[in-house]
């Protein structure tokens, strides 16, 4: 669904049911003003959050009668909605703008079963960055209690506790800023208005960082040992062996739309990946671009798409078209194929020709097979070119696997498992074709003349022969974490085979695991390595501990790191962990090198030092992968930055600096 009016909630809605995600485009009225309840006497009171929901952000429930004072915006989502990711950076531009007079509440209605589950929507307000509370709306209520018909939509109340209006689709900071505003100018003027700050106790807080934060795709180069993985949530592609030798970083780790150096370069949430020889291409999805990485300098560029979520579809030169959520690639000769999840799509850029254009979908959301662009498709999120020469991809939000005959002049698409009538035929069922049901599959390869499906949802692996639609589970059940033959996955979401090896990206674990198709052995990959690829000194902006100033005399010093693990946690006996110190005012110098060598190591580590006299800061910088005795794939990974001033006279005593440091275990649910 595009846009809709904001209206009265006292007015009957009459809305297109965006049962996926999507609807049709709907006209947008001239001005707000006519569409809104413009005074307290038209607005009705708010209907009040019931007992008994979860929460999240927040350490208790809240209810509209606490809010009085503040303007409060409800947005009804459900995370697996492309729409619904859609309106994030339009939330959180308001949440900017009107810091002390917005609180918005978001209500997770979910479509999914899996969905409805409040860990795993605890995991997706991490992995979105969502700073404002949530609530699990499992059963509707608040959507019922408000009249909702299509995700997303937003409700607006007052400080008076009425509801201002009703809005369904995306488009939502231009139509609803000008309300807020006038709401603020309104109740601002006759001392109405509250700017107590609400208390929030935000998920992101409570976590410890991972070595990756929820890798959302993974690619291994076939017959080469190269692999490379989206880090979805730290907005940067890594590169490593097979072995889990990282080999190269691409991005700063800060989100944002830059080409430049594998340093210098940023990115917003990466997903699809594909390699020609020394190219990776980049599906850089909440930029709506494709990126290209020459893998031989490390240097990033765009190759399509500018930044802005284009609507309606249009192709042409590769530098003038606005590409939509692009999730995942597929490289077949010189055709780039993109699934642009955001316009229910699959696209075809021509990298010889440098142009794009839509070639599966006719960008309204449905199940619909017909001739290519006159299919419906709803969220392709994964794609595959397989040896029987058509393109198979995981339609995420119809639960289906489905075809496309790309290369005939006259091609189509056709049902190949999962539900075919609508967007609501889900759930986890091994069958024939249509008699099959997935749950919100993002990820698809081939591998011995069958398909290997990531069931996202079900948190399992599951095949399917493209010739008969027989799906069957392979790995997984509930969610959690296990390797060896009985494994459990946490909403995988990419995949990708070389040989009899299944790489999996296992996104809510945050690690990347194999699966070996011909023993039946899981196991997680420890990468090694990604300590070295962390920012420069004069480009860091990490976690900052800064230490008491220090005052010492001149001649040998020592530096005391201890880092307090929780019970049952270690360093990381494979995976490199170091310090690097570093000072200003040439005030000290390091018998033992610069770095230091943390790999395994047990607590506290003492590094020499040699002062010298003058004034200055040291600098220690310190990378440590850490884990679970018992599960020592599942790395959490530890990035701080030490400043030390130092005051070193000619004469004085000897220094010894500590750096005290307390880890904390990540909470299970």
């Amino acid at each position: 669904m595009r846009r809709h009016l904001l209206i009265p909630v006292v007015v009957a809605l009459a809305l297109s049911a965006c049962t996926g995600g999507n609807a049709t485009e709907s006209t947008t009225a001239s001005t707000i003003a006519e569409n809104v309840a413009p005074t307290t006497s038209d607005r009705t009171p708010a209907p009040e959050f019931p007992e008994g929901l979860d929460w999240i952000n927040v350490d208790q429930p809240l209810d509209l009668a606490s809010l009085r004072g503040k303007i409060v915006l409800l947005d009804f989502w459900t995370y697996g909605c492309i729409n619904c990711i859609h309106i994030i950076p339009d939330l959180k531009r308001l949440e900017a703008e009107f810091p002390d007079e917005l609180v918005v509440i978001g209500v997770h209605s979910a479509k999914f079963d899996n969905e409805g589950n409040t860990e795993n929507i605890r995991q997706v307000t991490q992995r979105y960055d969502l700073r404002h509370p949530v609530v699990n709306d499992a059963d509707f209520t608040v959507w019922d209690s408000w009249g909702a018909r299509a995700w997303p939509t937003i409700a607006l109340v007052d400080p008076e506790g009425n509801a201002v209006g009703i809005h369904a689709g995306e488009g939502v900071y231009d139509v609803v800023q000008p309300v807020i505003a006038d709401l603020v100018t309104e109740y601002g003027a006759s001392g109405q208005i509250d700017t107590t700050p609400i208390a929030l106790v935000l998920e992101r807080d409570r976590s410890p960082d991972t070595v990756f934060s929820y890798p959302g795709k993974v690619h291994a180069d076939p017959g080469s040992d190269r692999v490379f993985i989206a880090d979805t949530g730290h907005h940067q592609i890594v590169a490593a062996t097979d072995d889990g030798t990282v080999t190269a970083v691409f991005g700063s780790g800060r989100e944002g739309f830059a080409d430049g150096t594998a340093t210098t370069a940023t990115f917003s949430s990466p997903q699809g990946l594909v390699v020609d020889e020394d190219t990776l291409y980049v599906a850089d999805t909440n930029n709506h671009a494709i990126r290209s990485i020459d893998l031989a300098t490390g240097d990033v560029t765009t190759l399509a798409g500018n930044g802005v979520q284009g609507w309606p579809p249009t192709g042409g030169p590769i530098e003038s078209v606005e590409l939509n959520s692009p999730w995942a690639l597929e490289l077949v000769g010189d055709d780039l194929f993109v699934a642009n999840a955001g316009t229910h799509q699959i696209w075809t850029i021509d990298i010889v020709a440098r142009t794009a254009q839509p070639s599966v979908g006719s960008a309204a959301e449905g199940t619909l097979n017909d001739v290519l662009l006159e299919a419906s498709l709803a969220q392709p999120s994964g794609l595959v070119f397989a040896t029987d020469g058509l393109l198979y991809f995981a339609d995420s939000e119809s639960s289906s696997v489905r075809s496309a005959a790309v290369q005939e002049e006259d091609g189509l698409t056709a049902p190949v498992a999962g539900g075919q009538e609508s967007l609501f035929e889900f759930g986890d069922v091994d069958g024939v074709g249509s008699a099959a049901r997935l749950q919100h599959p993002l990820g698809i390869d081939e591998h011995a003349g069958l398909l290997l499906v990531a069931d996202t949802y079900n948190s399992k692996l599951k095949t399917v022969d493209p010739a008969t639609g027989k799906t069957q589970s392979l790995y997984g059940s509930e969610h959690g974490w296990r390797d060896g033959t009985d494994p459990l996955f946490y909403e995988p979401g990419g995949l990708s085979v070389d040989g009899d090896i299944a790489w999996i990206a296992d996104t809510n674990n945050h690690v990347i695991r194999t699966v070996d198709l011909a023993t039946g052995i899981t196991s997680t990959v420890v990468f090694s390595g990604i300590d070295s690829f962390t920012a420069d000194a004069d480009d860091y902006w990490g976690p900052v501990i800064s230490i008491a100033a220090v005052s010492a005399g001149e001649g040998p010093a020592d530096l005391v790191l201890g880092v307090n693990l929780p019970e049952g946690y270690k360093v990381n006996e494979d995976a490199s962990s170091s310090m690097v110190l570093t000072d200003s005012g040439a005030i000290a110098t390091f018998p033992d090198g610069a770095t230091t060598d943390l790999t395994g190591a047990t607590f506290p580590v003492q590094i020499p030092l040699e002062l010298h006299e003058g004034r200055g800061t040291l600098t220690a910088d310190l990378a440590l992968v850490w884990c679970r005795k018992d599960a020592e794939g599942l790395c959490l990974f530890e990035r701080n930055r030490f400043e030390i001033p130092l005051d070193v006279a000619a004469t004085g005593p000897s220094a010894s600096i500590r750096l005290p440091l307390t880890l904390t275990a990540p909470e299970t649910g």
